[in-house]
C-alpha cells in the first residue's frame, strides 16, 4: 500500500516554542497569526503597559508584513519578528525620552519654542572677518571659486558645477581639498 506524505503546510514548527519557519507570504502572514499572543506578552513585559503593548505589536506586524521581502525564507520567523519588535520598542522609548526633554524645557522655559536660533543663517550673518578672508583670498582660485559658490552663496554641487563648466565630482574634490587647506591655514594662524 502507497502511503502518501502529508501535505507540507507554509509554516513548519520544529520543537514547539523555538523555531518558526516560513517559505512564502502565506507562511509569514499565518507565522504572524500564531505570533501574536508571544509579541503581545514580550511587548508587555518591555512597555509595562497593555494599552502600549498593542501598539507596539500592530506597529511590528505592519513592518513585518512591509518588509516581508527582507525576511530570508526558510530561517527562524520567530526569531526576525522578535528583533522588529524590539527594534520598535527601542524607537518607541527613545522617541517619548525626546518628548518628555523637550517638554521638560518647555514647563521651564515657555519660550523656548520660540527663541531665535543660536546660531544665525548664512545670510543674516556679519560678513567674514578680515583674517578669514584673507585665508580665504590666499586660497588658489580654483578652490576659493568652489568654497565660495557652496558654503558662501550656498549653490548646490551641481549648480556650481555648471557655472565652472567641470563635473560634480570634480566640485566635490574641489571642495572637500579647499576645506581642508583653509582649516590648515586658520589652524596656523590661530
Amino acid at each position: 500500500m502507497p502511503t502518501t506524505a502529508a501535505p507540507v503546510s507554509a509554516v513548519q514548527t520544529r520543537t514547539a516554542s523555538t523555531m518558526l519557519v516560513a517559505h512564502d507570504m502565506k507562511g509569514i502572514e499565518t507565522g504572524l497569526v500564531t505570533l501574536l499572543p508571544e509579541l503581545r506578552g514580550r511587548a508587555c513585559r518591555l512597555s509595562g503597559d497593555p494599552t502600549t503593548a498593542d501598539d507596539i505589536v500592530q506597529d511590528t506586524v505592519e513592518r513585518a508584513l512591509k518588509f516581508s521581502a527582507q525576511y530570508e525564507r526558510g530561517t527562524n520567523l520567530r526569531a526576525w519578528v522578535y528583533q522588529i519588535l524590539f527594534s520598535v520598542f527601542v524607537t518607541r522609548y527613545r522617541r517619548t525620552r525626546r518628548e518628555k526633554n523637550a517638554m521638560r524645557v518647555l514647563a521651564s522655559d515657555p519660550c523656548a519654542w520660540t527663541m531665535p536660533e543660536r546660531f544665525a543663517s548664512p545670510d543674516s550673518a556679519a560678513p567674514l572677518t578680515p583674517t578669514t578672508q584673507g585665508k580665504l583670498d590666499a586660497l588658489p582660485e580654483t578652490f576659493r571659486a568652489v568654497l565660495k559658490m557652496v558654503d558662501l552663496d550656498e549653490l548646490t554641487y551641481r549648480e556650481a558645477a555648471n557655472e565652472l563648466g567641470v563635473p560634480v565630482g570634480t566640485v566635490m574634490s574641489r571642495l572637500h581639498r579647499g576645506r581642508k587647506l583653509l582649516a590648515t591655514q586658520m589652524q596656523e594662524a590661530a
